[in-house]
């Protein structure tokens, strides 16, 4: 319609300016469907000269967002991860997961909130890389138990067999197929310099003694032989900061800002956890809430009295009360867990510095 009455607006004007009329119908018809959009879209940077964003921090500009054809997509925001394979796992490294709603044995909530979602298969990760050797990574896959991305690695024995040839590991950023990790928990190699260097690499699996300090790493473990517990969430990543003259201890700087000793016989791996943007993730909608799991979060002003102390009274009211939780804690700032040097004598001894608080955290303290 905006063509044809274009037309026959210009065609009134006479002979001579036909030309111009067929230049602004185009420029109209240009214009108009310039603002269609696909259904799905992917931000792009507004401006190629901005500079690119430090490998430590998130890019706000690898999302992907959708034409709000329904109220629910509107806001829908979802990390680009093109390279995840779309495939269902590999069934040996997986096992059933049963639900309880967030009951315990006795049938109890123990934990509010939860019930529902969609099924799931827990996916076993190995987060003790004992078996030495390279493997080769077979692809990056989508993981419904964790945040982060998992890697299906193949080891390069031909006698390994089962769960021994197969695993799955947290990938680290940048990790693609094709790429080769080693574990060298069990020993490192005789070779010093060079070749020493060539096992600080993204993956690998190092005894904390023999990473450099302002290395990045995550999968920290707490115990020589224990599995990795520190520093798994997804884009967390931990920093050696000193290495004890002893041979004891290394300083470690985890991602709260907490700086704390590990033993140098504990394990890390280098790098940093995949799917660094998935904090910035919309999720659009409260029923994509429930497919995860989540049931809806009631206030306590919204209960009766016998089941949360803001509960009860008529209309909306707390009784002048302070804000508490459900079971009566302090809940504006107020501290109940007092570890490391601040809190009680010998507390936690392997504490050096606390994460920033209040005003510390404000002003950018560490």
């Amino acid at each position: 319609m905006l063509c044809v009455r274009a037309l026959r607006t210009f065609s009134s004007l006479g002979a001579p300016s036909s030309s111009r009329a067929l230049t602004y119908v185009f420029r109209t018809t240009t214009a108009t469907n310039s603002v269609a959009r696909p259904y799905a879209t992917h931000i792009a940077p507004a401006s190629k000269d901005q500079p690119k964003a430090a490998s430590l921090s998130v890019d706000s500009n690898v999302f992907k967002t959708y034409k709000p054809v329904s109220p629910g997509i509107r806001h829908l925001r979802r990390p680009i991860n093109d390279h995840i394979y779309q495939g269902k796992p590999v069934r040996l490294l997986t096992a059933c997961l049963r639900k309880h709603g967030g009951r315990n044995s006795h049938g109890r909530i123990t934990v509010r909130f939860r019930g529902g979602g969609h099924k799931r298969r827990v996916r076993l990760i190995d987060f003790l890389r004992t078996e030495p050797g390279e493997y080769d990574v077979i692809r990056i896959e989508y993981d419904p138990g964790r945040s982060a991305h998992i890697a299906l690695i193949k080891a390069r024995d031909a006698a390994a067999e089962g769960k021994a040839k197969w695993k799955y590991i947290l990938a680290t950023e940048g990790m693609r197929p094709g790429d080769v990790v080693q574990s060298y928990r069990m020993g490192m190699p005789e070779t010093t310099g060079i070749l020493r260097a060539r096992t600080v690499r993204p993956g690998n699996v190092l005894p904390i003694r023999f990473i450099p300090t302002g290395t990045v790493i995550h999968c920290v473990a707490l115990s020589p032989t224990g599995k990795a517990l520190l520093v798994r969430s997804a884009g967390s990543f931990a920093q050696v900061v000193h290495h004890d003259e002893s041979g004891r201890y290394s300083h470690v700087r985890l991602q709260s800002g907490e700086i704390r000793k590990v033993l140098q016989d504990c394990c890390a791996t280098i790098g940093r956890v995949s799917n660094l943007n998935w904090k910035g993730r919309k999720i659009g909608k409260a029923g994509r809430n429930r497919w995860l799991g989540w049931r809806p979060r009631v206030r306590g002003v919204a209960m009766n009295a016998n089941d949360h102390p803001h509960g009860g009274g008529r209309g909306k009211s707390k009784s002048n009360k302070h804000p508490v939780s459900v079971w009566g804690w302090a809940t504006k700032g107020k501290r109940t867990r007092k570890p490391g040097p601040k809190g009680p004598k010998n507390s936690n001894k392997m504490v050096i510095r606390e994460r920033p608080r209040g005003k510390e955290k404000r002003t950018g303290g560490s």
